[in-house]
Protein backbone atom coordinates (compact mmCIF):
# COMPACT_ATOMS: atom_id res chain seq x y z
CA UNK A 1 0.00 0.00 0.00
CA UNK A 2 1.80 3.21 -1.03
CA UNK A 3 1.25 6.43 1.30
CA UNK A 4 1.76 10.13 1.00
CA UNK A 5 3.05 12.19 3.72
CA UNK A 6 1.19 15.36 4.24
CA UNK A 7 1.86 18.37 6.44
CA UNK A 8 -0.01 17.17 9.27
CA UNK A 9 -0.43 13.38 8.97
CA UNK A 10 0.54 10.68 6.91
CA UNK A 11 -2.51 9.56 4.38
CA UNK A 12 -2.70 6.50 3.01
CA UNK A 13 -3.61 7.06 -0.88
CA UNK A 14 -6.46 4.31 -0.62
CA UNK A 15 -8.15 6.51 2.53
CA UNK A 16 -11.44 7.71 1.96
CA UNK A 17 -11.92 10.97 3.69
CA UNK A 18 -15.31 11.28 5.73
CA UNK A 19 -18.16 13.86 4.90
CA UNK A 20 -20.07 15.85 7.47
CA UNK A 21 -22.79 17.90 7.99
CA UNK A 22 -22.46 21.20 9.33
CA UNK A 23 -25.23 23.58 10.32
CA UNK A 24 -24.43 27.28 10.90
CA UNK A 25 -26.70 30.56 11.97
CA UNK A 26 -27.10 32.46 8.64
CA UNK A 27 -24.71 35.24 9.96
CA UNK A 28 -22.25 32.85 10.62
CA UNK A 29 -22.21 31.49 7.26
CA UNK A 30 -22.73 34.54 5.46
CA UNK A 31 -19.23 36.24 7.67
CA UNK A 32 -17.29 32.95 7.22
CA UNK A 33 -18.08 33.09 3.22
CA UNK A 34 -16.96 36.88 2.98
CA UNK A 35 -13.56 35.59 5.25
CA UNK A 36 -12.73 33.20 2.99
CA UNK A 37 -13.09 35.06 -0.46
CA UNK A 38 -11.42 38.02 1.39
CA UNK A 39 -8.18 36.04 2.73
CA UNK A 40 -7.90 34.00 -0.23
CA UNK A 41 -9.69 30.39 0.77
CA UNK A 42 -10.98 28.83 -2.37
CA UNK A 43 -14.15 27.60 -0.75
CA UNK A 44 -15.72 27.76 2.48
CA UNK A 45 -14.71 23.64 2.97
CA UNK A 46 -10.93 25.07 2.59
CA UNK A 47 -11.53 27.75 5.11
CA UNK A 48 -13.20 25.10 7.31
CA UNK A 49 -10.12 22.53 7.22
CA UNK A 50 -7.65 25.18 7.91
CA UNK A 51 -9.34 26.33 10.81
CA UNK A 52 -9.33 22.75 12.13
CA UNK A 53 -6.14 22.25 11.37
CA UNK A 54 -5.06 25.47 13.52
CA UNK A 55 -6.76 24.32 16.11
CA UNK A 56 -5.88 20.52 16.29
CA UNK A 57 -2.26 20.39 15.36
CA UNK A 58 0.71 22.47 16.88
CA UNK A 59 1.66 25.38 14.66
CA UNK A 60 5.55 25.33 13.57
CA UNK A 61 5.62 28.50 13.86
CA UNK A 62 4.11 30.84 17.17
CA UNK A 63 1.79 33.18 16.62
CA UNK A 64 3.98 36.22 17.15
CA UNK A 65 6.14 34.76 13.72
CA UNK A 66 3.32 34.50 11.81
CA UNK A 67 2.32 37.51 12.38
CA UNK A 68 5.43 38.87 11.07
CA UNK A 69 5.01 36.54 8.24
CA UNK A 70 1.71 38.36 7.85
CA UNK A 71 3.13 41.86 7.92
CA UNK A 72 6.22 40.94 5.54
CA UNK A 73 3.92 39.66 3.18
CA UNK A 74 1.51 43.12 3.05
CA UNK A 75 4.46 45.20 3.24
CA UNK A 76 6.01 43.10 -0.35
CA UNK A 77 2.74 43.28 -1.87
CA UNK A 78 2.21 47.04 -1.29
CA UNK A 79 5.84 48.01 -2.27
CA UNK A 80 5.90 45.41 -5.10
CA UNK A 81 8.89 43.95 -3.55
CA UNK A 82 8.48 40.53 -5.30
CA UNK A 83 11.74 38.82 -7.34
CA UNK A 84 13.25 35.42 -7.37
CA UNK A 85 14.65 33.71 -4.72
CA UNK A 86 17.77 33.95 -5.45
CA UNK A 87 17.60 37.96 -5.70
CA UNK A 88 15.64 37.64 -2.21
CA UNK A 89 18.67 35.56 -0.50
CA UNK A 90 20.94 37.85 -2.02
CA UNK A 91 20.20 40.84 -0.22
CA UNK A 92 19.25 39.15 2.77
CA UNK A 93 23.11 38.41 2.58
CA UNK A 94 24.14 41.70 2.19
CA UNK A 95 21.98 42.81 5.28
CA UNK A 96 24.10 40.37 7.19
CA UNK A 97 20.71 39.03 8.63
CA UNK A 98 22.17 35.30 8.84
CA UNK A 99 20.71 33.71 6.47
CA UNK A 100 23.37 31.63 4.29
CA UNK A 101 22.82 29.43 1.30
Amino acid sequence: METKTFKYQLVSLDTMNAQINLRLPENMLVAAKSYAEKHGFGTLQELLKETLREKLFEPSLSKQELALVKQLAETSMKKNLFGTEEELFRKLKKRGNGIHS
